[in-house]
């Protein structure tokens, strides 16, 4: 393939191919020419265009040709044009030829196709040749086949678009040609010459002024017996021409155009294609009905219509056009509606037109204004339908037909009210509060409407309503029960009502808020009342008795917990409408007549489908009990059920659909309960089952209701694109079916009408009964057969196969049909359970029954036989049987010539291989593939051809690894067929498509190599190419799936901007799969290259400004090039999912979107926060509530609503919601790209280094104003994401300073803006789950800080105080609107937002307070200082003290219910039965969820009121609060009665200990996986805040409880890795030491009181402890944990040896050295617990870890810094020595010789290996050293052998190079020499001494460099001045004699003072300083050695004359300056 790849063909290569390569090669080269061409090829062009024209003779296949037709077409317009008319006159030529063969066909066709390309790109510089061109091309057509007549229509649409009003000369003669072949019998012809004169109409004035009713006309002929593709391009043609036509007469200025355009839409509409004036005899007659096809496309048309005229138009013509189309059902035009069928099918149209102009084209305010008319439109047939009820003339007769037939345009404007309402969400709120429009009137009132469809879809409609504002919920069931129970006699009213009742109950379950748990008792009362009273009066008996089980059976949906309390009563009423036995069934058989049997039936039938309701819904509540009680009343029903037949018989045919009806609903009971359960009536059932599936009076054919789901759905595509999901499968449905069913309805089953939507769909469609009974039977069928016996079932499948045999012609079909589905999903059930299916003659029975259907006419059927024949497989998994099956297969595909078994066998073929997971025997393999080969070249007949390659696809995905060896030669085929299949069979390429994309999947990650497979990988590219290249859109669609694939296994080698090109291109096309398609290759595109797909879309865009128009669609898609333009891809996304109603499509967008906005957010911020900005903005229409203090704030916010242009016109709520969930990920993007994002200083120097940095602090305004715009919306969803939006602000901005004014936040600027988003939300008729929400805001606000002005701060403040006196109210203030559970939401918000405020303010009046100690150590300073830190906490905190009372009492009866409520499921019955505090006992489950996200932080505020109180104030009134309802904690668990009325401040003390304790320990004991971090942290901070007071330590200080307390932070401390989890732990490990602490000292004072001495302590007298019982054990435990995880080198058994070398120091990270201080902080603290015994015995432990830690973590710093492990290990070593158990007399012993074991390990970590010696800090082990001769008692240093050893260690380190190291030891001597045990102090000074004086000696010479050297030499004198302050009396004149010299040696003369370096003068200060003072103490001494060195003298002398003048100098400054030192101290201060 790669020496196609020249500009020449490489004509050598291409004679040595064989004659399909030869193709594959030509296709190649031109492929690679259409690249190059551009590019400038004068030289080449000769040679060029006879390569090219003399491939037109090679006969080349239909995508060569048109390749071919481009590339002469793109030669000729870019080099020179003087050979073109040779080229045209060759192709005339060509195409005159009068050679007829098939063989010379495609070289006629290549020529017709290069005469359209040519005139395309070349248009009028052709001059005046198109004439005889156009001439030659329809003479050709008259005798063309269709193929021929397909590419001509094609090619003159090219011609005229290039040439545009200069061919009007032919105009005429194409118009004629165009309308012969618009009603071509092949489809493909019709779609090319619908395009064709779609191109023509653009010139051609007359098709739409004087031809316009024959042009009307031709489009409703051409719609007849058409397929979806033509139905697309006619509506199209259709739709524009019209919308031309009334476009150009408004100009010319006639004005009746409107109406006389809807009239020909209509008549098509109403009487379909036999034409206007023509009205043939069936019309006359009445007879005659329009065929669906016709009116399916008209209603096609008038989408086209609509949107080609646009969104404005519509909106200022929509009454008009309203009443249109409504008229179009109404009694104006009887034919249309004259039967039920075509009613329905009318009514579907109507709906789908309103759905796609007003649903799909209006913005919402346009939507409110519709929802206005059709209000309207209601309103006149109700006064219609009024008048004609009251009417009471003899004419009534009439009045009522008039009554009906008003019906359907109601249902039609109810469905489209309700569905535009549903749409508009809580947005729609004003359209109901607007009393003049009375949309809840009007519903309501045509809800007693005579006909039941009307009162059903009004009913619906309500549901609708109720949906969308879930705040009307109470209210309209309020009003329905109320009118309902008034008009209990007017059977309308029963049954309408009822109807509503059971909406809105279904509507429940779609309102998160719900409804109040009372209702469901009034509606039970209700019911129950219909039930009992429907026999005392005939007249509605049967009214009553629907409208009671209906309202039963809708009351289930609500779930367990409403059910439960009503489940007696529903049981009872279930036993009572079942006779109790047959002979009671006998005895009512003989009694009855029609009506009575009726209503029984209806009855039952209603209580059937209750308990079905009641199963399905409240599946928690089937106990085995309650099963057992379901189940007596199940075998009288059965007995009914076998007698229906007879009692039918007797009654006529009153009763056939209440009996049918009976069938159904019995049958899907049964189908949901256990088989278990009527085990008993299987051979019963089955008979009657088997009865219905082959009932031989059924003339349905329902296979499109039954089968598709049988299928797979995959193989489905085989079956045209009525199987498939299209953007019109909502009216295309009816012609699925067939003409004698239209589709489903309400009215065939009202109780359909609380059940869920099915996905997608509006309304809910039930099938008629007598196809739901087909339906509901063949699931029965299939759970039963899977449990009777084996000779049952053989019995079962030869009666089901003789009945077949029985019956003839399409009867049989129907039969077959039936039977089939309820075989195959009996099959379905086995399978999944799996079951066997049983002996040989079952099988054989099996088959028999299967093979039937595969040789079935009906397409559909023989694919759910080929599924079922798999199945059969499956289920009999015997790998003989299976080959047996395929055999019979391969028979019949050898023997059979027919279609009908070539398919069905083929397909049968490819299905055994899905569940068998690829039959492993190669042969079959190879056999199946040999087949199917053979099939798909069988050009007779494109069906078997894409079966097969359809199957082949199948055996492809299937075979996994086997099919290796076929890939090659599957390819070469796959490409041959698409390179020569006509285009006009679609099928035959999709299934290619599928076979390419198998293929592909197969090869997989391979593809990426470069030798062996870079042929198929150029295969599979080329095959794409010519898919893409195809005029089907499913084949397009395949093609870039096919490249999706190519791209995640090669992603190298596909052309990615094409591959974009071809994406943008086809974003908006009106084919639903293929837009499907491209939004999923974008999806994963963006994954990985987001930046460049964003790019080849603009880039594409920019380069082909004439080719780029998205491909027109039916669907008027917003996106023209000006947007990608503009908003780049991203936005021509966002505008798509504005417009788009299909989820699945919308959910890719969606994430497509996200992709996008995580990898380019931060690098395009400016671009993605305008996109969303114009979302959020487009729909800006806020009005500000005047009361806000701060208008001008605010109105900067509402300025921008001017109509100028804007990307997005009024987007929808659910577009807006996303764009603000959008800016919250761009925030958290640019959180993880850096802080300048955060930081604005920075932020704005480096956007003054690069302009093109962006950053979102820059952007702050736009935040803020995004957030405000959502927050103040009408939608609640949008207000959600609103404050979500800004709580994010306001938690990530809070810290960002303000650098223009200092001391302030960038955010203070925005608190207008804050507090007005807010205020709303707060407001009475707000939801309270946007209330909570906001709730949170508040508290984030007011905590964050950023407002420290209090007045300020009172406006946000005081929404959370108007929210707290709403909760004091109590239960009794709730809202009636929502579900009791809202309240408790609400509510616990409130609580939670004052914790989170009163816990800021605490932590900030801590770290005041410590501030404020802090500066009070720098400065003494005065008061005011003091005053001005802590005003803003003191501030924050006055705001809460004044509610803290009653909040406090709030939080701890919060506190108490969740205590209650995490009680585990068998203490339920304690709890109270009326409810806790805030949640009533029916609302249990659903409150639940609300303190679990809430408690946390109310227990820490709760335990840090307690702690700040001290546990000392106790209420004064705890027994009666001042609040309706009683909260303290002392209500707890017991009632009432036996309660004592006051309880003593201890035991209210006590049971709030125990119950924050309880909390804390039950939720640290197991905190879920899924258990927030924050949780886990609140609940440690209340801990630790409730020991930080005495008394709760004291509880626990001698109790078990601390060790259990212990245990459960030691499991916390291994489950979670967090540093801050365990930090909080270990703080209240240490707490709860010090309390054990407390213990025992308070203990030993008493005792030593008594003077009794028992031992104290753990361990006692043993030193034994006891693990799981002793405090210190747990706390050793915890603690290893924690440093063996951070140290493993700390753990013996890790490193095999306890005398470990040690490994390579680590340097922990600064939450492993803070987690290790923490531990050993408590280590340190465990002896004082202990009693001698014990403290022996835990000793070793502690001095191992401590020394260990010392060990492992003593590295040096550079900058002579302890590490915090060692600083820490020292201080704990430390603690540890000065332990009073070091002396006391039991213990003493024990410990000496410990320490000294320990004080040996020390010293050895110096000796153990030398070449560690650099690393290892001496610093550290000298100070570990210093500590032990410090601390400890001398015994344990003086030893001989360690005194020596240390003494050693401090002389090495003395000679140390490192002055760093010198001055700490000199240091470290300085505390050794003071010692007061002169046991202890002397050797070291004996030892040492003389060294550090030599040392300073030898500094006479040098003098010091540096401030370190310098402060070696301070640190030196300092220790000999100490030295000879300790030296006896005798020794010290000798040691101050030596002492001197060497001081007065370090002073300089003036001369030199001036030059020194600073050292030298800072030593000359230092010995001044310390002679002054040694000076007059030994003055005796001073004076002998001054006399004796005269010279020494006159230095000092001279030293200390200069000193006095330099102070001089120096006060004399400073009087002349006093302020400035101060001001400077002021500032140090500070810092």
């Amino acid at each position: 393939m790669e020496l196609a790849h020249s500009l020449l063909l490489n004509e050598e290569a291409y004679n040595q191919l064989g004659e399909f390569q030869r193709a594959e090669f030509i296709f190649e080269w031109l492929q690679f020419l259409e690249k190059l061409l551009p590019a400038d090829i004068r030289e080449n062009q000769k040679k060029l265009v006879e390569q090219l024209t003399s491939l037109l003779n090679n006969s080349p296949g239909p995508p060569t040709r048109r390749l071919l037709a481009k590339n002469l077409a793109v030669l000729y317009s870019t080099g020179d044009t003087f050979s073109v008319y040779q080229t045209i006159d060759k192709c005339n030529e060509l195409i005159r030829s009068k050679d007829d063969s098939p063989s010379y066909l495609p070289t006629k066709l290549a020529a017709v196709v290069c005469l359209g390309y040519l005139y395309k790109k070349l248009g009028r510089i052709l001059g005046n040749s198109f004439t005889d061109t156009v001439g030659n091309v329809l003479k050709a057509m008259k005798n063309a086949e269709s193929q021929g007549r397909y590419e001509i229509m094609l090619s003159l649409q090219n011609i005229l678009n290039g040439l545009g009003a200069a061919a009007i000369p032919c105009h005429r003669d194409i118009y004629k040609a165009a309308r012969s072949c618009l009603t071509d019998r092949s489809m493909a012809v019709r779609c090319a010459a619908a395009k064709c004169l779609l191109e023509l109409q653009n010139e051609a004035i007359f098709m739409w002024s004087t031809d316009l009713d024959s042009v009307v006309t031709l489009c409703f002929k051409s719609f007849e017996g058409s397929n979806y593709d033509v139905r697309l391009v006619v509506s199209k043609l259709l739709g524009t021409i019209l919308a031309r036509a009334l476009t150009s007469k408004q100009i010319t200025g006639k004005t009746c155009a409107f109406f006389d355009v809807m009239e020909l839409l209509g008549t098509g509409f109403l009487r379909g294609s036999c034409g206007f004036l023509r009205a043939s005899g069936d019309m006359l007659k009445g007879t005659s009905s329009v065929s669906r096809d016709v009116r399916v496309g008209v209603t096609q048309a008038y989408v086209v219509f609509v949107s080609t005229l646009g969104a404005q138009w519509l909106e200022r013509n929509f009454s008009a056009f309203l009443s249109h189309i409504l008229d179009l059902v109404s009694q104006s035009h009887p034919k249309a509606v004259q039967s039920a069928m075509d009613a329905i099918g009318c009514r579907r149209c109507v709906s789908f037109i309103l759905r796609a102009t007003v649903g799909g084209l209006l913005g919402e305010k346009a939507q409110i204004a519709a929802a206005k008319e059709i209000c309207q439109a209601i309103w006149k047939l109700k006064k219609v339908v009024d008048a004609a009820i009251s009417d009471g003339n003899l004419e009534t007769k009439i009045n009522t037909t008039d009554v009906t037939a008003s019906q359907h345009v109601l249902v039609c404007a109810l469905q489209e009210l309700g569905s535009l309402i549903h749409g508009l969400g809580t947005t729609a709120a004003p359209l109901l509060q607007d009393s003049s429009t009375g949309v809840l009137e009007a519903v309501i009132s045509v809800i007693l409407h005579p006909s039941i469809s009307v009162r059903l879809t009004a009913a619906w409609c309500l549901r609708c309503i109720a949906v969308a504002l879930p705040s009307h919920v109470s209210l309209l069931l309020d009003r329905c029960i109320e009118r309902l129970s008034a008009l209990k006699s007017c059977p309308e009213a029963v049954t309408g009502y009822s109807f509503a009742v059971a909406a809105l109950l279904g509507a429940v379950k779609h309102c998160p808020l719900g409804i109040p748990h009372g209702k469901g008792k009034v509606i039970m009362t209700v019911a129950e009342d219909l039930l009992c009273s429907a026999s005392q009066n005939s007249r509605i008996s049967l009214q009553r008795m629907q409208a009671g089980w209906l309202l039963i059976a809708a009351l289930m949906t609500l779930g367990p917990a409403v059910v439960q309390h009503h489940l007696p009563r529903i049981l009872l009423l279930w036993k009572c409408i079942f006779p109790s036995s047959p002979k009671d069934l006998e005895t009512e058989k003989t009694r009855g007549d029609a009506f009575t049997w009726q209503v029984t039936l209806e009855g039952r039938a209603g209580a059937l489908c209750a308990i079905k309701s009641f199963v399905s819904h409240c599946a928690g509540l089937l106990t085995d009990e309650v099963v057992q009680r379901l189940l007596p009343p199940l075998p009288s029903a059965v007995d009914l059920l076998t007698q229906l037949s007879s009692i039918y018989k007797s009654y006529g045919n009153s009763l056939k659909t209440p009996s049918t009806v009976y069938r159904q609903k019995l049958y899907e009971l049964l189908a949901v309960l256990p088989p278990k359960a009527y085990e008993g009536d299987f051979s019963a059932i089955l008979k009657e089952l088997v009865t219905d599936l082959t009932a031989t009076d059924s003339q349905i054919d329902a296979s499109a209701f039954l089968l598709p789901s049988l299928c797979h759905e995959n193989d489905l595509l085989l079956l045209g694109p009525l199987l498939q999901e299209t953007d019109h499968r909502f009216i295309e449905e009816q012609l699925l079916l067939g003409n004698s069913i239209a589709g489903g309805s309400l009215e065939y089953d009202p109780y359909s009408i609380y059940e869920k939507f099915a996905k997608g769909d509006s309304v809910p469609k039930p099938l008629p009964p007598a196809l739901s009974v087909i339906s509901a039977a063949s699931r029965l069928f299939g759970v039963m057969f899977s449990h009777i016996t084996e000779s049952h079932r053989l019995q079962v499948l030869e009666q089901l196969l003789n009945s077949i045999k029985q019956t003839k012609g399409s009867r049989q079909q129907i039969v077959q049909l039936h039977v089939v589905s309820a075989f195959s999903t009996s099959l379905k059930h086995l399978a999944n359970c799996k079951g066997s299916l049983g002996s040989e003659e079952v099988r054989r029975s099996a088959l028999m029954l299967v093979m039937g259907a595969l040789e079935s006419n009906n397409p559909l059927l023989r694919c759910a036989a080929a599924e079922c024949w798999a199945r059969l497989a499956q289920v009999v998994s015997d790998s003989a049987f299976t080959a047996g099956l395929a055999q019979v297969s391969f028979d019949k595909l050898k023997s059979a010539r027919d279609v009908v078994s070539r398919t069905g066998h083929s397909l049968a073929l490819g299905c055994l291989y899905r569940y068998l997971g690829g039959i492993s025997s190669t042969q079959h393999l190879n056999a199946c593939v040999g087949i199917l080969y053979t099939l798909s070249q069988d050009s007779t007949s494109p069906d078997v051809q894409a079966w097969a390659l359809h199957s082949l696809s199948l055996i492809v995905d299937l075979a996994g690894p086997l099919y290796h060896v076929h890939v090659e030669p599957t390819l070469s085929l796959v490409l041959m067929l698409l390179l020569s299949v006509p285009p006009a069979y679609a099928e035959v390429h999709q299934s290619l498509g599928r076979c390419l994309n198998a293929l592909i999947t197969t090869l997989g990650p391979e593809l990426q190599g470069i030798t062996a497979v870079s042929a198929l990988r150029t295969s599979c590219l080329l095959g794409c190419a010519v898919m893409q290249d195809n005029p089907d859109c499913l084949v397009q669609a395949q093609a870039i799936s096919c490249l999706q694939q190519l791209h995640m296994f090669a992603p190298r080698h596909v052309n990615l901007s094409n591959l974009v090109s071809c994406l943008c291109m086809n974003l908006c096309s009106s084919y639903l799969l293929l837009r499907r398609a491209v939004v999923a290759c974008l999806r994963q595109l963006v994954q990985r290259e987001a930046a460049e797909v964003s790019e080849y879309a603009v880039a594409l865009v920019k380069e082909s400004k004439e080719d780029f128009t998205p491909v027109l669609s039916s669907q008027p898609v917003f996106l023209a090039d000006v947007n990608i333009r503009e908003i780049g891809l991203e936005g021509a996304l966002l505008g798509l999912l504005d417009k788009e109603l299909d989820p699945r499509l919308c959910q890719d967008i969606k994430e497509t979107l996200t992709h996008m906005l995580t990898s380019m957010a931060v690098e395009k911020l400016s671009f993605w926060l305008k996109l969303c900005k114009d979302v959020l903005a487009a729909s800006n229409t806020i009005k500000i509530r005047p009361e806000t203090a701060k208008g001008d704030d605010v109105s900067v916010l509402t300025s921008d609503s001017d109509d100028r242009f804007h990307p997005f016109r009024n987007p929808r709520w659910s577009t807006r919601v996303f764009a603000a969930e959008c800016v919250c990920k761009i925030i958290s993007q640019c959180e993880n790209a850096g802080s300048a994002h955060f930081d604005i200083t920075l932020a704005q120097e480096r956007k003054q280094r690069d302009s093109r940095d962006d950053f979102l602090v820059l952007h702050l305004a736009d935040l803020v104003r995004m957030a405000f715009m959502a927050a103040t919306d009408h939608s609640d969803q949008l207000r959600l994401s609103g404050l979500q939006m800004l709580q994010i602000i306001v938690r990530k901005f809070a810290a960002v300073p303000e650098p223009e004014f200092p001391g302030h936040v960038i955010l203070e600027q925005y608190q207008a803006n804050v507090g007005a988003a807010l205020r709303p939300a707060f407001a009475p008729e707000t939801p309270p789950d946007v209330t909570a929400k906001a709730c949170q805001v508040c508290s984030a606000w007011i905590a964050s800080g950023v407002v420290s002005d209090l007045n300020d701060l009172r406006r946000v403040h005081q929404l959370l105080v108007s929210s707290l006196l709403k909760v004091q109210a109590g239960k009794e203030a709730q809202n009636e609107q929502y579900n009791e559970s809202t309240s408790t939401m609400e509510v616990l918000a409130v609580l939670k937002a004052w914790a989170e405020v009163y816990i800021v303010a605490i932590e900030k009046q801590k770290n005041q307070c410590d501030a404020h100690k802090h500066s009070l150590k720098i400065v003494n300073s005065s008061e005011e200082s003091y005053r001005d830190v802590t005003f803003s906490a003191s501030g924050l905190l006055d705001l809460v003290q004044a509610d803290l009372g009653t909040l406090s009492k709030l939080w701890l009866a919060a506190l108490q219910d969740f205590a209650l409520l995490t009680l585990p499921p068998e203490y339920a019955s304690q709890l109270p039965a009326e409810g806790g505090t805030f949640y009533t006992a029916e609302t249990i489950e659903n409150a639940r969820p609300h303190y679990y996200s809430s408690w946390a932080l109310i227990l820490y505020a709760t335990a840090l009121w307690l702690t700040s109180t001290g546990f000392i104030v106790v209420d004064p009134d705890e027994g009666v609060t001042n609040l309706s309802r009683p909260v303290t904690p002392t209500t707890m668990c017991q009632d009432s009665s036996t309660r004592p009325l006051v309880k003593s401040p201890e035991d209210v003390n006590t049971d709030r200990f125990h119950l924050i304790l309880g909390i804390s320990v039950e939720f640290l004991c197991s905190p879920g996986s899924d258990a927030a971090m924050e949780n886990i942290i609140a609940c440690l901070h209340a801990l630790q805040a409730l020991f930080d007071v005495p008394w709760p330590r004291s509880k626990i200080g001698g109790d078990q409880l601390g060790v259990e307390l212990l245990n459960v932070l030691h499991r916390l401390i291994l489950t979670r890795e967090s540093p801050d989890i365990q930090l909080a732990a270990l703080e209240v490990v240490r707490l709860i030491l010090f309390a054990a602490q407390e213990h025992v000292k308070e203990k030993r004072r008493s005792a030593e009181e008594k003077e009794t001495l028992p031992e104290f302590g753990e361990g006692k007298d043993t030193g034994g402890l006891v693990p799981g019982k002793s405090l210190v054990f747990a706390t050793l435990e915890l603690c290893v944990c924690i440093l063996v995880r951070q140290l493993p080198q700390l753990n013996p058994k890790l490193t095999c040896s306890p005398a470990v070398p040690p490994g390579k120091h680590l340097l922990l990270s600064e939450d492993g050295s803070r987690l290790v201080a923490a531990a050993l902080v408590i280590l340190s603290d465990v002896p004082a617990i202990c009693s001698p015994e014990g403290s022996v015995s835990v000793l070793p432990t502690i001095l191992y870890l401590i020394i260990g830690v010392l060990k492992e973590t003593a590295v040096k710093l550079r900058d002579g810094q302890l590490p915090l492990t060692v600083a820490a290990s020292l201080q704990a070593l430390k603690g540890l020595l000065s332990s009073p158990m070091a002396r006391a007399e039991k213990s003493q012993n024990a410990w000496t010789d410990l320490l000294r074991s320990a004080l040996v390990t020390v010293l050895d970590c110096w000796d153990q290996v030398d070449g560690l010696l650099q690393e290892l800090d001496e610093i550290s082990l000298l100070t570990a050293i210093t500590v032990f001769v410090m601390s400890t008692s001398p015994e344990v240093t003086t030893v001989e052998c360690l005194q020596k050893r240390c003494i050693e260690k401090f002389k090495t380190t003395l000679d140390s190079k490192d002055p760093l190291v010198q001055c700490k030891c000199y240091q470290l001597l300085h505390s050794i020499f003071q010692h007061t045990n002169k046991t202890v102090s002397y050797p070291y000074i004996h030892s040492l001494a003389p060294s550090i004086v030599g040392k300073l000696q030898e500094t006479e010479k040098a003098k010091p460099e540096n401030a370190a050297e310098l402060q070696v030499i301070q640190e030196g004198i300092k220790v000999v001045t100490a030295l000879t302050a300790a030296a006896e009396e005798q020794h010290r004149a000798h040691l101050v004699a030596c002492f001197l010299p060497i001081l007065i040696s370090f002073l300089l003369d003036e001369n030199a003072l001036v030059s020194a370096t600073i050292s030298a003068k800072n030593l000359h200060e230092f010995a001044l300083q310390t002679l002054m003072q040694i000076g007059p103490q030994y003055s005796s001494v001073f004076k002998k050695l001054m006399a004796s060195s005269p010279t020494m003298k006159a230095r000092l002398e001279s030293a200390i004359k200069g000193n006095q003048e330099s102070i001089k100098v120096k006060t004399t400054k400073h009087a002349k300056n006093p302020g400035k030192s101060s001001s400077i101290q002021l500032k140090t201060n500070f810092l």
